[in-house]
């Protein structure tokens, strides 16, 4: 795990062999499934990722004995002890997951009741609790929200129903699986999803002993069972973390093997990547992508529910459309708010423009709705190296990726976001012959910079070195010895000159310009003079 910052030199092509473990949408979700088992279950192919741990840390305060050998990814989880969590260690351990939601199907048929911290508001978003709450209230479950949470209730134990979604929403699904498989009767879900992620989670309640069918259109039908037992199930590979990686193979004029990657998840994925201009082999063990050489061509993309093109990889994908010739169309209909993204892209050099129109597809559920999901990429452009702080888990990464591909030095802030869904990201950069270095965070060296000033105790702690704006201390490091009240890049005011601290004079110098002037001394506690440049 990465802690704050990392700092990446760019402009060097990715190349070797990384290995892709257990999707991280199914892993929590088989792991939330062992609630409703009467023996124990084991789940392999588990990747080292945070999502494991907030939900292993939930199921622990459940009463789930939990084993997981992090080196084979093999996790086992005894739940013959389950029994109700306090809701303030919920809150704790949950942070702004949505796995908590998930947990109340299983509760219920195991407890009769479910406690979870109120994850509406700014964490989640009052919509999709509702929305979670709604399918749960049609099998019969009562719901109460209370100050310090939501209590959910079944008196009456749970019964089938039929449910039809107004969206193939992969959260309804699950839900809906979760607690229909031990509800009482027949339950038809109408509309639903079906992301190979979805039928791998089909296929651990099939383990279980629950009765599914899945048709043609879409609908689902559950067979309630009275008892489910343990499972022993490898998870699906990764899809998104390996599209992730030939996006960042494009991008940089890489060629890299994705050990563990599947061809039959990635087609969709596969056919995009090579009418970009990407390259691919596949092998039993893998895929390798690779940059053929030549120009990028510009595509018009538009992501959609399975078997359409994944939301989830249109965000690195983007990063590498910047290098294309032409202009490129993304049009974004599974989630309304997913470009923000891309202000950090143009601030490193690219051209991209958002709107609010549905471009370059069919008119989608967003389109009069004042939401920016489509965007216009023209390029070729270079990127160049920035600060960049990371939003959120897949724009974070293709940040990274952007750092990867741009000339000069990018730091990008947040980093430890990354590591909820890709296992050792850092090793594995690493391996590719990335340039990266892991630092503290930027706000970090701003406090630390603030607190280093002239007579602090931080500042006088200053190694002694050659004159002018190349000393370094020992605190400032990251800055390079430059003013404690500029950021790094940054000129100060006299005359766009940068500025050092000249360590054990108490005295401030030019860095750059004319004559790299040394400014006059100043006593304990004045503000340093800057030099004859200051007062012109």
């Amino acid at each position: 795990m990465v802690d704050g910052l990392l700092q990446v030199e760019g402009g060097r092509p990715l190349s070797g062999e990384i290995t892709v473990r257990g999707a991280k949408n199914l892993v929590s979700k088989a792991m939330v499934a062992a609630l409703l088992g009467a023996t124990p279950s084991v789940l392999r192919n588990v990747p080292l990722i945070r999502d494991v741990d907030v939900v292993s840390g939930l199921l622990a305060l459940h009463g789930v004995a939990i084993d997981y050998d992090q080196a084979e990814g093999v996790l086992s989880l005894d739940p013959s002890r389950v029994e109700t969590a306090h809701v303030a260690d919920i809150d704790a351990h949950a942070g702004s997951s949505r796995i908590p939601i998930l947990f109340c199907g299983p509760l219920l048929h195991r407890l009769g009741e479910a406690f979870i911290p109120d994850l509406g508001g700014c964490r989640i978003g009052d919509r999709p609790i509702d929305y979670h709450l709604e399918i749960l209230r049609k099998f019969g479950a009562v719901v109460d929200k209370l100050e310090s949470g939501i209590h959910i209730s079944a008196p009456v134990g749970l019964r089938g129903t039929v449910i039809e979604l107004p969206y193939p929403s992969v959260g309804a699904t699950e839900q809906t699986l979760l607690t229909a498989v031990r509800a009482e009767g027949l339950t038809e879900l109408r509309n639903a999803a079906v992301e190979p992620e979805i039928m791998d989670l089909v296929d651990v309640l099939q383990k279980m002993g629950a009765i599914i069918s899945v048709d043609t259109d879409r609908t689902i039908h559950v067979e309630g069972v009275d008892d489910l037992s343990g499972y022993n199930h490898a998870a699906l590979p990764d899809r998104i973390e390996a599209a992730s990686w030939a996006s960042a193979a494009l991008a940089t004029r890489g060629d890299l093997f994705v050990r563990g990657a599947h061809q039959s998840d990635m087609t969709t994925f596969l056919n995009t990547f090579r009418k970009v201009g990407g390259a691919f082999d596949v092998t039993d063990d893998g895929i390798r992508f690779y940059h053929p050489g030549g120009d990028l061509k510009s595509i018009v993309v538009e992501t959609n529910v399975h078997p359409g093109f994944m939301t989830d990889w249109q965000q690195p994908l983007v990063v590498a459309l910047t290098q294309a010739q032409g202009l490129s169309i993304v049009h974004e209909t599974v989630y309304e708010n997913r470009f923000g993204f891309t202000k950090a892209l143009c601030k490193m050099g690219a051209t991209i423009q958002v709107y609010r129109e549905c471009l370059g597809g069919s008119a989608c559920r967003f389109g009069q709705r004042n939401f920016y999901h489509s965007a216009v990429v023209s390029g070729p452009t270079p990127l160049r190296g920035a600060d960049i702080v990371v939003p959120d888990l897949r724009g974070g990464f293709s940040h990274l990726i952007a750092a990867l591909a741009a000339e000069g030095t990018s730091r990008v802030e947040g980093i430890n976001l990354i590591d909820r869904g890709y296992e050792h990201f850092m090793s594995k950069l690493e391996s590719l012959n990335a340039a990266v270095a892991a630092g503290i965070g930027l706000y970090e060296v701003d406090r630390l910079r603030r607190r280093a000033r002239p007579g602090s105790r931080l500042r006088r702690r200053a190694r002694p070195g050659r004159r002018g704006a190349s000393r370094r201390s020992r605190w400032t490091r990251s800055g390079r010895g430059r003013c404690a009240r500029i950021p790094p890049g940054r000129a100060c005011r006299s005359r766009g000159r940068r500025s050092g601290w000249r360590p054990g004079s108490r005295s401030w110098s030019s860095g750059a310009g004319r004559g790299r002037r040394r400014g006059r001394r100043s006593s304990p506690g004045r503000r340093p003079a800057r030099g004859r440049s200051a007062r012109r």
